[in-house]
């Protein structure tokens, strides 16, 4: 009796301790910049940055420049520069007609993707994934339109400098930014099945041709692998058999036919996504709008273990600051 009170109270008293909340703070400018920070008494206005990538839709074209322009403004800070409020310089650009604000609009029509979850059948969801299709290559062609995407002439540049009292103007180019599959096959990244047995269904077949081959390809790389060891094996035929094969066949059969399964089930585990971000920077002396420094950059970032977080907002956040980060740390080294 006593125990049945000690577990209920133990019950009781990890209820009540988790009943808080989990908090995690992320300040991204923890200190100022000192005085003799490199871009101490320096200014800088950030331009929205021109979008070539199209590659996905996690985000749209804003979303993008506008969590880009934050890691950037963290990364400036950081360094000692002090840049204006966005939300200024966008006003001016649009006040200016500079940039547009139509371009920042969907053009892909989202009542044609809400059709593909009803239940039309396979012939008509082709249709519509035909029409979304178009519809999103002629906003690839429109890339012309998008803010960033066309060029400023000097007095331009000049004329932004003179009314945000800039030293320098950034403007840049998003080039990738997208998601694709970590081609690594460490097991840890992997995990244990996919590794052994995607891992000899690529060793003996090499890349299928089609998503169909290879779910085929690893269920018969796991009927493979299940046999040989089945056939090693005294459980569960030891002594009895299977359609009156002998006892080390019959293990082989029923250990191959698990592998299949182990290999179906493999060939939808062990995916690692990474998410691929490329830009290039410029940096313009806002006094008389040349180049003063420039770079480019593609950063590639997936979960490190299957503990990892995966999550797509993770990925891309780590793939922007890192992007920035280091090309920052560039100009301020080089460029400065």
């Amino acid at each position: 009796m006593n125990r049945l009170k000690y577990l209920v109270i133990g019950i009781l008293a990890l209820i009540m301790a988790g009943c808080g909340q989990t908090v995690v703070e992320t300040l991204k400018v923890p200190e100022g910049a000192g005085p003799n920070a490199p871009g101490s008494g320096k200014s800088i206005v950030i331009l929205p940055f021109a979008d070539y990538s199209y590659a996905d839709s996690l985000a749209s074209a804003y979303r993008r420049n506008l969590t880009v322009t934050e890691s950037l403004t963290d990364r400036l800070l950081v360094n000692g520069f002090s840049t204006p409020i966005q939300e200024d310089v966008f006003k001016y650009l649009v006040d200016e007609d500079i940039i547009s604000l139509v371009a920042y609009e969907e053009t892909v029509s989202s009542t044609l993707t809400d059709e593909l979850s009803g239940e039309w059948s396979n012939e008509m969801k082709s249709i519509i994934n035909q029409n979304i299709a178009e519809q999103r290559a002629s906003q690839k062609q429109k890339v012309a339109a998008s803010p960033g995407t066309h060029g400023l002439t000097e007095k331009t540049v000049r004329k932004i400098g003179r009314r945000f009292n800039a030293d320098y103007v950034v403007r840049g180019r998003i080039l990738e930014y997208k998601t694709r599959q970590d081609p690594s096959w460490a097991p840890w990244k992997k995990g244990i099945l996919p590794f052994v047995i995607g891992g000899t269904s690529q060793i003996a077949y090499g890349f299928a041709g089609s998503d169909s081959y290879d779910e085929w390809n690893q269920m018969a790389a796991g009927a493979a692998l299940g046999g040989l060891i089945g056939y090693q094996t005294v459980w569960p035929f030891d002594g009895s058999t299977l359609f009156g094969a002998s006892s080390a066949t019959s293990n082989a059969i029923f250990w191959g036919a698990a592998g299949a399964g182990l290999g179906k089930m493999s060939n939808n585990s062990g995916q690692i996504d990474q998410a691929v971000v490329q830009m290039r920077i410029w940096v313009q002396e806002a006094a008389t709008g040349n180049v003063v420094w420039s770079n480019r950059i593609r950063v590639q970032v997936s979960p490190e273990s299957v503990f990892s977080d995966n999550q797509y907002d993770a990925l891309f956040d780590s793939a922007i600051n890192k992007s920035v980060t280091s090309l920052i740390d560039n100009f301020v080294t080089y460029g400065l």
